[in-house]
């Protein structure tokens, strides 16, 4: 019968076609709506994923001789915080960095020990709490006043650090331990050796490789040290005891031990021990540069205790100068290297002058920055003299 009717045949080709071009076009919009979709979804994904820092810059900050002078602890007794106020306006440096160093140039031997006395130290228990408190992380232990309370002194400095959590490097309870270096992981993964050596002892009570020791410089042993070490880090550093009181300048030995121990891959060295400051230079040996700086001076003491800024030359007060070596490393895609190093001058206050005339009931000692602050004008013109003779000692003329 529909052969009778031609035009049902084209209808249907005609609904035919447009139900398949329907369906091409459903399942074109599916698959453009689909693509879009996960492409927005990746986009949205990646972008919700946070991108790596570009780098990232930790700072170090070492100082340089604690020295626990009774007049220091007096001080120290008579303050409202304790040991904590000699330092108070060095503290937000300290806790500001992500690894602050101290060389503590005493016993803290209370037990064992007997009272300081001119030229042998001891310090009160409260010392390591208030050196934890106020942002230090690890003191360095090998000088020539480690033994000044014998072995047991040794032995009672490094409960009382380990009870206030600081950490501890050139003494220890056996040699490996005291020569061995802490190591420490910083903010991006950076790793850090730190070890400490000393050149000069007042008494060298090292007996047996397993019993309390201070490690002491021997440049070919610590060279080969210092070569293990860097190949496990990204950066060393040494605390060295060295060179002579009251020099200036850095002697032959200061300046051979320096040398070999960048080449042999240390990048900073902070030294101690003459009480005054000495030079700070970048010294590049074998291929290798780093940061040394010869001598950071006193950090608290009560030495030139008499020294009158407005009648004294300058030199008179050189054991009451003192410097915080400020270190920034960077890390990047390229790795971690030393970008900066610096070191910026303090000073000890010392009011014995005014306290032994009657001036001043109460004995005070404090360690100040040199830059200027709120202090009145009297004291901030003396800061701004020692800062300007501190900075000729360490960069010259």
């Amino acid at each position: 019968m529909l052969k009778n009717y031609p035009i049902f045949p084209w209808m249907f080709s005609m609904a035919l076609r447009r139900n398949l071009r329907g369906l091409f076009t459903w399942i074109t919009s599916i698959w453009l709506v689909a693509a879009f979709s996960g492409s927005n979804f990746q986009k949205n994904a990646i972008s919700d994923i946070p991108s790596p820092p570009a780098c990232i810059d930790v700072t170090i900050v070492a100082v340089g001789d604690l020295i626990s002078h009774q007049d220091v602890q007096s001080a120290a007794r008579a303050a409202e915080n304790g040991w904590a106020s000699l330092w108070e306006e060095v503290t937000p440096l300290f806790k500001s960095a992500d690894l602050t160093m101290v060389n503590l140039e005493t016993p803290i031997a209370p037990k064992t020990g007997k009272p300081g006395v001119p030229f042998c130290f001891n310090a009160s228990g409260d010392l390591a709490p208030a050196l934890r408190k106020t942002g230090v992380d690890i003191v360095f232990t090998a000088n020539n006043h480690a033994y000044d309370q014998g072995v047991k002194g040794v032995v009672e400095t490094l409960e009382h650090l380990d009870a206030a959590g600081v950490k501890y490097v050139g003494g220890g309870l056996s040699r490996d331990a005291a020569e061995s270096p802490v190591i420490i992981e910083l903010r991006g993964g950076i790793k850090i050796a730190v070890l400490a050596r000393t050149d000069i002892f007042n008494n060298n009570l090292n007996q047996r490789s397993d019993s309390p020791w201070v490690a002491a410089l021997d440049i070919e042993r610590d060279e080969i040290a210092v070569r293990e070490i860097r190949q496990q880090v990204d950066v060393v550093i040494i605390g060295v005891h060295w060179g002579n009181e009251y020099h200036v300048s850095p002697g032959k030995r200061q300046r051979e031990a320096a040398e070999r121990l960048i080449a042999a891959g240390a990048d900073i060295i902070a030294g101690h021990h003459p009480h005054v400051i000495q030079p700070f230079e970048w010294i590049e040996s074998d291929g290798r540069k780093g940061a040394v700086a010869f001598s950071l001076g006193n950090f608290l003491s009560n030495q030139d205790r008499m020294y009158k800024p407005l009648a004294d030359p300058p030199e008179a007060g050189d054991n009451r100068d003192g410097g915080a070596m400020i270190i920034t490393l960077r890390k990047d895609q390229e790795g971690v290297k030393l970008l900066d190093a610096r070191v910026e001058p303090l000073w000890t206050d010392n009011n014995w002058i005014a306290h032994s005339s009657g001036r001043d009931s109460r004995r005070v000692i404090r360690v100040l920055r040199t830059t200027p602050g709120q202090r009145g004008p009297e004291m901030e013109s003396l800061l701004a003299k020692r800062r300007k003779h501190a900075l000729e000692r360490l960069y010259g003329d």
